[in-house]
């Protein structure tokens, strides 16, 4: 059948499995060059500048250094805030996200017209890009003319330079700011898991005396575990990446109070031209997102076994 369409891929004459077989791999392709395009290389010669010291201003000090750089990484106090800061991001930002953006789904999942109206509104930060997130938040937590920062300095709330201008409320503000923006996004992947909750299992359950509470520990969680791990994985790896806020809000500062991983890897390359160091940076970057990810299908897989009758 599919050589009536595609002639020049499906000779008439082959069996029906080889044609079907050439018909995935053709479709499959285009996905499969992107990907080993705009991915696997650049991160093979991400990999492979990571172990040379290469500066673009001294090329003539260019040399292998082998896992130097990983050394250097690890046993930098700048290198060890950055991944502590960046660790710390992840966790408060993905935690907090996660609570709201579950109360949120519960609170919306009955299909009446206000629910339909809040699940629109919950649009608008999604689609605002962390760029202007970031210069949206900075004009109203400015300590001098912002609209909050500017009261909040005045009450005593915010030290003199602002909440972005204070080491000790920096990264906090940078949290505030992902959760605004991510929480729905949170939401609307936990909704998704409620509605395909079959409506039949929860009515059985209330039939038989359970409470709302009982039936949310025991029937509504464990089928969105794969909801949960899903919207946990995405957002963690988003996360683990932060760098528009943080660049145009504090650039890493104050006091390298918000200098992740991303932020240090920028500087790297682009302020100073260390490419095996910036390299360095991400190769261990891509190693904690493929971390992440390892974890994910793991715990995917044992859910599946399971729930396998």
């Amino acid at each position: 059948m599919l050589g009536r369409f595609f002639p020049a891929l499906f000779p008439p004459g082959e069996p029906l499995e080889a044609q079907r077989r050439l018909f995935l791999i053709a479709l499959t392709a285009p996905v499969i060059t992107y990907v080993l395009v705009f991915a696997v290389y650049p991160a093979i010669v991400g990999l492979s500048y990571s172990l040379w010291r290469y500066n673009l201003l001294r090329p003539h000090r260019t040399a292998f250094v082998g896992f130097d750089n990983y050394v250097k990484f690890f046993s930098d106090p700048a290198m060890q805030a950055a991944l502590w800061n960046t660790a710390v991001f992840v966790v408060a930002a993905v935690i907090l996200e996660f609570l709201l953006g579950f109360a949120l789904a519960l609170l919306l999942w009955r299909d009446r017209l206000f629910s339909r109206i809040c699940l629109a509104l919950l649009l608008v930060p999604v689609t605002v890009t962390p760029l202007a997130t970031g210069l949206i938040f900075r004009a109203l937590l400015t300590a001098d003319y912002g609209p909050i920062g500017y009261w909040a300095r005045i009450l005593g709330i915010s030290g003199e330079r602002g909440f972005l201008g204070t080491p000790s409320t920096a990264l906090a503000t940078i949290v505030v700011m992902d959760v605004w923006q991510w929480t729905p996004l949170m939401a609307l992947i936990l909704l998704a898991g409620l509605k395909a909750i079959p409506a039949t299992t929860l009515e059985a359950a209330r039939v038989d005396g359970a409470t709302a509470l009982q039936r949310l520990t025991t029937i509504v969680v464990p089928l969105m575990v794969p909801s949960i791990l899903l919207a946990l994985l995405l957002r963690m790896i988003d996360a683990s990446m932060v760098f528009d806020t943080i660049y145009v809000t504090t650039n890493g500062g104050p006091n390298n109070a918000t200098n992740v991983l991303m932020i240090a890897a920028v500087k790297e390359g682009l302020e100073f031209f260390n490419i095996g160091t910036a390299s360095t940076i991400a190769t261990v970057m891509l190693a904690l997102v493929g971390l992440m990810a390892t974890v994910f299908f793991l715990l995917i897989g044992r859910y599946e076994k399971k729930v396998a009758p």
